[in-house]
């Protein structure tokens, strides 16, 4: 027996909120009320959905649908949760990636069911996030009636699903917020130290291109540690010195990032297999701008890679590097 949908309505009618109501509704939701801040917004995501009514109130939006969606800011989700009178049975979702479902116990206090959504995805624009949900992968949180009707959506949308505790979502979010904001300062910043020798930022990002989309080919096709490659996988202190000495000369402000980064990327390449704990003591000293660690230091250093070796392990890995 078919399950029967919820019907959907929108608070918030920005990127998020309108290509989601897009693309549920070409999954086959009635997609019925929308509200946002601007009336404009309201409108366009309406014309492209078909008997989706526009709502001067957020109350209006939770009296027409069975599944409300709140995808304002983060910071007027409580607010929005707290001013509308809410219906028992009832679906609360909202779609941050830092707040738990703990914001809306005002709704879960009327009898709704409450839960997050939230698709780890980068959307620049409501035609990019429309391309870019289907496929994404969705982290879910909240009450289980409610997650059971997120799951449903999720699937429709061919995504990928991950159950959180609330306490997961702030490590959750600094980790998307890493891996997708800070790319794009990390190759701006690349990008950047080409303009010294003369290529515009644009030339540079195009010609760095392939080899982003190989580093990223070769994470999904070998994985992690056996992907990394450079100087430091291969123990290249000489290598790794120049590029100290030349980003101090030409772009100080750059040195802490390649340092931090550098110092991050030892751990990988150990795990890897390519280097011993010697040539990565000493790429440690060298990003740290220091002398090689005196003996009585090895043990603090085993420990902050993660090795044990007061029970050997660093002595065995030791043993096995080639």
């Amino acid at each position: 027996m078919k399950k029967i949908r919820p019907t959907i309505g929108i608070i918030g009618a920005g990127v998020t909120g309108t290509a989601l109501a897009d693309c549920l509704y070409h999954q086959g939701y009635h997609v019925t009320a929308v509200n946002s801040r601007t009336l404009a917004s309201a409108q366009r995501l309406a014309s492209s959905i078909s008997g989706c009514a526009i709502c001067s109130t957020p109350q209006q939006v939770a009296d027409l649908a069975q599944a409300v969606f709140i995808t304002t800011p983060d910071d007027r989700i409580a607010d929005i949760a707290a001013a509308v009178n809410w219906h028992a049975g009832q679906h609360v979702i909202h779609c941050s990636g830092v707040h738990s479902t703990d914001i809306l116990e005002p709704a879960r206090r009327f009898g709704a069911f409450t839960c997050c959504l939230h698709p780890l995805q980068t959307f620049a624009s409501v035609e990019e996030a429309i391309h870019n949900m289907r496929g994404s992968t969705f982290a879910l949180e909240g009450d289980p009636t409610a997650l059971a009707a997120a799951e449903e959506m999720a699937i429709a949308l061919q995504g990928n699903i991950i159950r959180l505790k609330a306490s997961d979502k702030i490590l959750y979010h600094a980790a998307a917020v890493m891996l997708s904001n800070y790319l794009v300062t990390l190759i701006k910043t690349a990008a950047d130290l080409w303009q010294s020798f003369g290529i515009k930022q644009e030339d540079a990002v195009r010609a760095m291109l392939p080899l982003l989309k190989g580093t990223v080919n070769n994470i999904e096709r070998v994985g992690i540690p056996g992907c990394l490659t450079g100087p430091i996988a291969r123990g290249d202190i000489g290598t790794v010195q120049k590029h100290l000495q030349a980003l101090e000369k030409d772009s100080p402000s750059t040195l802490d990032t390649y340092r931090v980064l550098g110092l991050q990327t030892i751990s990988i390449a150990l795990a890897k297999g390519r280097i011993s704990l010697d040539t990565a003591e000493e790429l440690r000293a060298a990003l740290e701008g220091r002398a090689i660690f005196n003996e009585s230091d090895y043990n603090e250093f085993y420990r902050m890679l993660g090795f044990d070796f007061a029970a050997g392990t660093a002595n065995q890995l030791e043993n096995k590097q080639p």
